[in-house]
C-alpha cells in the first residue's frame, strides 16, 4: 500500500484469526470511525503473507464504482475479477449497504466458495432481515468504534496528560483528526461536515425521513441529555412544550434510525440481581464525543459531567462490554458491563469529596453482593485512597488507560 496508516491492532488481531475461513467478515460502525482503513490494513497483511493473492477491493463511496447499483451488478463485476484458484481470491467491499439487495450476491459467492469475503457497513440493518436469516452462522461481526483514549494518544503522538484528556473530551476520536491541528476551528469544521453526512446519508436518505427539522431537534435534545433517563413519551412531551407536535411513535422511530446509523447508542435499564430488562426508561450516548459537542455546542463548564459519563461508556464498549444501566432497589448504578460471563460495575461522578456524594456513589455499588470488579470514576484525582470496601477509585485518565 502506498498510504501510511497507524495499525489498530486490537481490531486487526480479532479479524486476523478468521482470514481464510469460509465465513463473511462484517465490519460495522458509524461512518468515519476507520472501517475502511482497517480493511486496507487487512489487505496489506494478506499481500505480505499470501503469494499471488488476488485482491478485489470495492469502495462504494468512490465514483469508480457508481455503476454498481444492484446485486446482479455486484456479482458480475466480482466474477469478472476472480482468478481460477479460489484460495487466492480475497474480496473487500466497503459500505456495502449502498448496493440494493447486496445479500444475494454475497450469499451466492459464499456458497460457491469463490473468495474470502470482507464487507463493511454503516447501518445496523446490515445484519438484519435476509442476510441474518439466510446466513445464520456464516458470518462474524466486528463492531468498530471511534478511537479509544489510548488510540487517540497514539494517533496524535501525545502523552497521557490532563491537556491530552481535555483534547480527547473536546474533539473526540475520529481518526481523520490526526491530519488536522487540534485547535478549535479546524476539527469542529470537519466534525460538522461528518455530522451532516451521517444525518443526510445514513439517516434521512436511507430511512426516508421526512421531517428533517424535527430530527435535528431530537439529536440536539439527546446531546443535551446525555446520561439522563428518559422515555420517548417524555421526549414527545418536551417537544410539545416547544410547540413541536410529534407523536410518541414517530419519536421512537427516529431514535431507532439514529441508533441504526451507530450515531448514538441506546442503553436500557436492567435489574442487577436478575438482569431483568425494564421496558420503560433508557439512556443515550454518542459514538463520538466530538460529534456530540458539535451538535450541542461545546461548553466545558456546563457539559463536563455528561461528557465524562459518555467517555466512560465509550471505553466500556470499546473494551467489548455489553452495557446496561443498573438498577438495585431504588438506587442506580451508571453502568453494568457484561463480557464473556464476567461483569463490571462502574459509577461516574465528577468528584466524590463531599460526604453526601460518597454515600450516594459508594452506596449503590456496596449493595451489589458479588465479587466482580467495582469502580468509581471521577474527573479529579482521588484523596480518599485507591480502594474503599472493595470499590476501586480511579480518575478518568487512569480508567481510560485500563484494559478491562
Amino acid at each position: 500500500m502506498s498510504e501510511n496508516f497507524i495499525t489498530r491492532e486490537k481490531y486487526v488481531e480479532k479479524i486476523r484469526t478468521f482470514i481464510g475461513k469460509n465465513v463473511i467478515k462484517v465490519l460495522t460502525g458509524q461512518r468515519r470511525v476507520g472501517k475502511s482503513y482497517i480493511l486496507l490494513q487487512l489487505i496489506d497483511e494478506i499481500k505480505k503473507s499470501v503469494v499471488g493473492a488476488n485482491i478485489i477491493y470495492i469502495n462504494l463511496e468512490l465514483e469508480a464504482f457508481r455503476h454498481l447499483k444492484t446485486s446482479k451488478d455486484l456479482y458480475e463485476y466480482i466474477n469478472s475479477k476472480l482468478v481460477e484458484n479460489n484460495s487466492l481470491n480475497y474480496l473487500f467491499v466497503d459500505e456495502i449497504q449502498e448496493i440494493s439487495d447486496f445479500q444475494n450476491a454475497i450469499r451466492s459467492l459464499l456458497a460457491e466458495q469463490k473468495c474470502d469475503i470482507f464487507i463493511t457497513g454503516s447501518n445496523a440493518n446490515l445484519l438484519s432481515g435476509e442476510l441474518a436469516t439466510l446466513l445464520s452462522g456464516r458470518y462474524v461481526n466486528f463492531e468498530i468504534h471511534s478511537l479509544s483514549y489510548k488510540e487517540f494518544q497514539l494517533f496524535h503522538n501525545l502523552e497521557n496528560t490532563q491537556q491530552t484528556l481535555e483534547k480527547y473530551l473536546t474533539f473526540g476520536g475520529l481518526p481523520f483528526l490526526r491530519n488536522l491541528e487540534l485547535s478549535e476551528n479546524q476539527p469542529f469544521e470537519y466534525l460538522k461536515n461528518v455530522y451532516s453526512t451521517i444525518l443526510l446519508k445514513d439517516v434521512v436518505a436511507r430511512e426516508k425521513i421526512r421531517n428533517v427539522a424535527f430530527l435535528e431537534n431530537l439529536v440536539a435534545y439527546l446531546a443535551d441529555n446525555v446520561g439522563s433517563l428518559f422515555s420517548a413519551l417524555n421526549i414527545s412531551k418536551y417537544l410539545k412544550s416547544q410547540q413541536i407536535n410529534i407523536s410518541t411513535q414517530i419519536v421512537i422511530n427516529y431514535l431507532r434510525t439514529l441508533a441504526n446509523s451507530f450515531f448514538v447508542h441506546k442503553v436500557v435499564r436492567s435489574d442487577v440481581a436478575g438482569m431483568k430488562i425494564f421496558e420503560i426508561g433508557e439512556k443515550y450516548y454518542f459514538e463520538d464525543l466530538g460529534l456530540r459537542n458539535v451538535v450541542s455546542g461545546f461548553n466545558a463548564v456546563k457539559d463536563i459531567a455528561k461528557i465524562v459519563e459518555n467517555a466512560v461508556y465509550l471505553h466500556l464498549i470499546q473494551c467489548g462490554y455489553k452495557v446496561f444501566v443498573g438498577k438495585i432497589g431504588d438506587k442506580e448504578i451508571d453502568f453494568v458491563g457484561e463480557k464473556d460471563g464476567v461483569k463490571i460495575y462502574v459509577q461516574v461522578s465528577l468528584t466524590i469529596m463531599e460526604e453526601k456524594t460518597q454515600e450516594r456513589e459508594f452506596g449503590s455499588l456496596l449493595l451489589v453482593q458479588d465479587n466482580y470488579a467495582k469502580y468509581i470514576v471521577t474527573l479529579n484525582d482521588m484523596h480518599i485512597g485507591n480502594n474503599y470496601k472493595g470499590v476501586q477509585c480511579l480518575n478518568l485518565k487512569e480508567f481510560l488507560e485500563m484494559e478491562i
